[in-house]
C-alpha cells in the first residue's frame, strides 16, 4: 500500500521527537488495524489514535493512504481539516 502525506503532515513529523516518530510511523504502516473510526461530517475522512496523537487520514484510491493532518487531540480538530 502506498502512503502520502500533506505538507502539514511532513511539518508536524519533522518537530516531534524521536520516540514519538517512530510512534506515529509504527501506527501509519499498521493501517488498517489499530484505533480507527470515521470523522463525523467529513466524507471519507478516518482518524487513527497513536496515545494522544491523532492522525487524519483518507483513502483517494484503492491503493493509497493519503495521511491528512497529524496533531495532538486537542489541536487535530481545530482550524479545519
Amino acid at each position: 500500500m502506498n502512503i502520502q502525506y500533506t505538507k502539514a503532515a511532513i511539518k508536524t513529523i519533522m518537530v516531534v521527537d524521536f520516540s514519538t516518530k517512530q510512534r506515529i510511523r509504527k501506527g501509519i504502516e499498521g493501517i488498517p488495524a489499530g484505533d480507527i473510526k470515521t470523522l463525523q461530517g467529513y466524507q471519507g475522512l478516518y482518524r487513527l489514535r497513536v496515545g494522544k496523537w491523532r492522525i487524519v487520514f483518507s483513502y483517494p484510491d484503492n491503493n493509497t493512504i493519503l495521511i491528512e493532518k497529524i496533531a495532538t487531540r486537542g489541536r487535530v480538530y481545530k482550524g479545519g481539516l
